[in-house]
């Protein structure tokens, strides 16, 4: 392959002797090695090891002794040259095993080494498996095998090798892992991982900044990122850079990315993979419904069913073919088989039967009935039908022998209606359609049909309204198909509404969908109505499963677990899961995933409305709600005391009937409660608004890990303003308090500091009128917070000192830590960094000793920001890499980014740009405590790294970034930044 070294004149070694050489390892790609196993061996002086070098990288090949010497000393070797070389030669025979180390026509060749005995060997080798497994399309694959390549290189090539050879080889070795290095880069763009590679871009364009490629690909990263001025400023850096180290300007490929960049070329946006092609249409058969003209998307469905039709179609076809389509009323079963089957008119010209089973209603089709008529369409006389279903279900097959027939059995009850129905014979084919999933019909090929697309969505109903109305207001469209859940039923009826009413406007239609409560009712049109298709399934469930169906549907959130599910119906586990599996075979509940259920969200309306009506008492309603408040505010709490041994946060909540869930394991308690997010906080919201105001605000407490996350702040912080303005509404000052308190601590992570400063005012006040001291002293540490960020540092001690007694207090320790964590960063401002350090460290050692797991990250956080104020770097480093390893294990994104940027905040202070500028990095893409406001910090702190490193324009550009930042939210820093630019600008 391109760009592969290899030695000239190699030729292929002897066969070898296994039991001799099979042991023997080598190492090139660094210090120059040997090894028996895992024994190392002594490789003897530099000009020794330069000697096993210059025999090793020739592979085989004899070396004379005169190119030994020259490979050695060059021009400048001593009187006893020839003598020397004999003597490493001698002494590395002794060494290696016998007959490894060859004497031949006066020069010397390494013969008999085993397959991957050199490290360059196996390292060229997997470099060529990666471009043939590239030129394949498969890049994960070629990705793998250059890593795998690369991490063969440990160090510097022939590290410490004397000699004009080893010179040469180590400086054509590091050009071919930088070729190695690109291409794995090149791959790492073409599979999206742009945010990811501009890290390790920056920190190399830094060590080789007069490499353009890397310049180019750092370019195409941060274009990709979402970082045009950026990328441009990489190209003003490199092209002045070039200018004043070489005198020439950058390669064609480098200036053409810089104008598709300025004219923001779309062929420049990340790569996707292409979408599959619908499978081709047929000509229709004559006995079928007339497939509608207005069939929309449904491609991969269409395909992969024609493909199994097309199996019993074959001449090698020796089995009957049956695939059964399952799905909620309404979404689209017989619809998608009617168009599928006439597609495969051609392939079963014998003909096509078909039949509505109407297996949702009160009375289904009786099979013998359905077999008579079946005979007879396949010309069977009256009279030659028999009276029997056995007899009948014989014949029938009987006639089929031979044919190729398809038959497509629409809207069947169970497997037990449908099995007298199939053909039963090779050549011939059965679509079923049904709300229930026919996992007993033995050998059907079974599809779950799901809702549409959005974008299929939006493709049917501008089929049917036509596509001058739906252009002038496309958003209103996309707000009418998502109310209608994207069921494809629920979207026909409404467009037909719209389209028989010319004086609506796609508007007017969305605006009377949004009212959860009508929509059903105004998702009818003619003989076509959601909630009748819906009843029809509802009206066949049995006494427990119809209450439960009822129940579950209370519950807001995008899906519900099993444990949960048993909550709600005060059942146990697998009591409910019966139930549930049942109603998913029905089709009126879907699986998530396993052990986790959710409904269409036009059936949860359903639902909520049949327990409005049939759920008696109508307290039962209610009582379920709370049993799931309760199960999720328990389970909470206890991982909250997993995450914090010692915070008694957990005995001040309010108190729960219900039992929630246990666990042997932090690990597993953080799965639960990132898995549980969305529903868990749903719920919350859910119950802001009721009698469960206070055990909804102190769940959303418990949850606080969601928030430092990143994962879920959005709808955390929604969350909290909803039980926060609740509390306001029901004067419950006691809520009030702690929900402010969690929106202050919101505020606080996406670094709005004039709104959190005034929410912990107000915490505080209702805290305090409530006498609530746990939300009282969360308050004073949260108001320390505010004001260390707006630099009044007596203010933050004061707070501080507050918070610290509180705890103490309450005998709450680990928050006593915290807070100790927090004072020494109000030392640090004061200008007491030795003070600072000391108190950092009190606050590690009560967590240590409390025995903290995630909050024991603060503590190294908070120690290694005081150590850096001191100017101890190496100890500052110590501390942020054991918080780096803890945030990462709980999950702590933001956590993990704000302590990469303190670590680059090292780095600068030790001189050390490179590292600086990767750190920054890391931080940018996993973001930051502390918001936009943090992200200017970050900004600026690159910056400043990439300054020093000599690109000057990408500096700038990272800090007119970060002095908008800075403008947008007020922060002080601003001024700053802008001594940077300055200067820089009048250069």
């Amino acid at each position: 392959m391109d760009g592969v070294p290899r030695v000239p004149e190699q030729r292929v070694p002897e066969p070898q002797r296994a039991e001799e050489s099979v042991a023997l390892r080598f190492s090139v790609l660094g210090p120059v090695r040997a090894w028996r196993g895992s024994e190392s061996l002594p490789t003897g002086s530099p000009q020794q090891r330069a000697l096993l070098a210059a025999l090793l990288l020739r592979e085989g090949r004899t070396a004379t002794a005169s190119e030994l010497i020259d490979a050695l000393w060059g021009d400048e070797s001593p009187s006893q040259a020839l003598a020397a070389v004999r003597t490493y030669a001698s002494r590395l025979r002794k060494v290696l095993d016998p007959g490894v180390l060859a004497s031949e026509s006066g020069g010397y060749a390494i013969r008999s080494l085993a397959d991957g005995a050199l490290d360059l060997s196996v390292a060229q080798e997997l470099a060529t498996d990666a471009e043939k497994a590239r030129g394949a399309g498969d890049l994960c694959h070629a990705r793998d095998l250059l890593r795998h390549a690369l991490s063969l290189w440990d160090g510097e090539p022939l590290a410490s090798v004397p000699g004009p050879y080893a010179e040469t080889q180590r400086a054509r070795l590091e050009e071919w892992r930088l070729q190695l290095l690109e291409s794995r880069l090149d791959m790492d763009l073409e599979q999206g991982c742009h945010a990811e590679a501009v890290s390790e871009l920056t920190a190399l364009t830094a060590a080789h900044p007069l490499r353009e490629r890397l310049r180019e690909l750092l370019m195409l990263a941060l274009y990709r990122s979402g970082r045009q001025a950026e990328a441009l400023a990489v190209y003003a850096d490199t092209r002045r850079l070039l200018a004043e180290e070489l005198g020439v300007d950058p390669r064609p490929g480098l200036r053409d990315l810089q104008q598709r960049i300025l004219q923001a070329d779309p062929g420049l946006a990340e790569p996707s993979a292409p979408s599959a092609e619908p499978a081709a249409a047929a000509v229709r058969p004559a006995q079928l419904p007339a497939t509608v003209t207005d069939f929309t998307g449904r491609s991969s469905f269409v395909s992969e069913l024609s493909e199994v039709l097309a199996s019993a179609s074959t001449a090698e076809g020796s089995v009957m073919a049956v695939s059964a389509l399952a799905g909620i009323g309404g979404v689209g079963k017989t619809t998608l088989a009617v168009h599928v089957a006439h597609q495969a008119r051609s392939a079963f010209p014998d003909g096509q039967l078909y039949v509505d089973l109407q297996g949702a209603g009160a009375r289904s089709a009786e099979p013998e009935t359905v077999l008579g008529a079946f005979l007879r369409a396949l010309g069977t006389a009256d009279s030659a039908i028999p009276d029997s279903l056995d007899e009948r279900a014989a014949l029938y097959r009987s006639v089929l022998d031979g044919r190729r027939v398809l038959v497509l059995l629409d809207n069947a009850r169970d497997a037990a209606q449908v099995r007298p129905l199939l053909p039963g014979m090779e050549g011939c084919a059965a679509l079923v359609t049904s709300r229930v999933r026919m996992v007993d019909l033995a050998g059907a090929h079974l599809v779950d049909l799901d809702v549409m697309s959005p974008e299929e969505a939006l493709q049917l109903f501008t089929k049917i309204v036509g596509d001058e109305r739906v252009a002038s207001e496309r958003e209103a469209a996309l707000d009418v198909v998502a109310a209608c859940g994207f069921l494809p039923l629920a979207i026909r009826i409404a467009a037909s509404r719209l389209a028989a009413r010319r004086t609506w406007t796609v508007s007017v239609l969305a605006a009377k969908l949004a009212d959860e409560r009508r929509r059903l009712d105004e998702l009818q049109a003619g003989d076509l109505a959601v909630k009748a298709t819906f009843e029809l399934g509802y009206g066949q469930l049995e006494p427990a499963q119809a209450r439960a169906f009822r129940l579950l549907g209370l519950a807001d959130g995008p899906d519900i677990s099993l444990a949960a599910a048993a909550a709600v119906l005060d059942l146990d586990i697998e009591d409910t899961e019966d139930l549930l599996e049942s109603l998913v075979d029905t089709s009126l509940v879907e699986s998530a995933a396993p052990g986790r259920y959710r409904y269409h969200d036009l059936v949860r309306l359903y639902a909520r409305a049949c327990a409005e009506r049939d759920e008696q008492p109508p307290s039962e309603r209610h009582a379920a709600m709370s049993r799931l408040l309760d199960f999720y505010l328990a389970t909470a709490a206890r991982v909250y005391a997993i995450e914090r041994p010692g915070d008694r946060l957990v005995d001040d909540l309010e108190v729960t009937e219900y039992a929630g869930l246990q666990f042997t394991e932090g690990a597993a308690a953080l799965d639960w409660l990132y898995t549980e997010a969305a529903p868990l906080l749903a719920c919350v919201r859910q119950s802001a608004e009721t009698n469960r105001l206070r055990r909804a605000v102190d769940l959303l407490w418990a949850a606080q890990d969601l928030t430092e996350s990143g994962a879920n702040s959005h709808q955390y912080e929604t969350t909290a303003l909803a039980v926060r303005d609740a509390a306001h509404a029901a004067d419950d000052t006691h809520a009030e308090g702690r929900a402010r308190t969690t929106l202050t601590w919101v505020l606080l992570v996406s670094g709005r500091i004039q709104q959190a400063a005034e929410e912990a005012r107000l915490a505080m006040e209702c805290a305090a009128a409530a006498k609530d001291p746990t939300a009282t002293s969360w308050a004073a540490n949260d108001r320390g917070l505010i004001a260390l960020h707006q630099r009044r540092y007596e203010d933050g001690k004061f707070f501080f000192d507050q918070a610290i007694e509180g705890f103490r207090a309450a005998g709450n320790r680990l928050c006593e830590a915290t807070a100790l964590c927090n004072l020494s960063r109000a030392h640090i401002g004061m200008g007491s960094p030795a003070k600072a350090v000391e108190i950092a460290q009190q606050g590690l050692a009560v967590h240590v000793a409390v025995g903290s797991t995630m909050r024991l990250a603060n503590g190294y956080y908070a120690l290694g920001v005081a150590l850096t104020t001191a100017d101890r770097h190496a100890e500052a480093l110590s501390q942020f890499s054991e918080a780096l390893i803890t945030f990462a294990d709980h999950r702590q994104r933001l956590w993990e980014g704000i302590t990469h940027f303190r670590i680059a905040e090292v780095h600068i202070a030790a001189q050390h740009p490179a590292q600086a500028a990767q750190h920054a990095e890391q931080a940018l893409a996993l973001g930051c405590i502390g918001g936009d406001r943090m992200r200017g910090n970050v900004l600026t702190l690159l910056g400043r790294a990439l300054s020093v490193l000599g690109q000057v324009d990408r500096a700038k550009a990272c800090w007119r970034e970060a002095l908008n930042l800075y403008e947008e939210n007020g922060a002080p820093e601003a001024d700053e930044v802008r001594t940077l630019i300055t200067p820089a600008s009048a250069a």
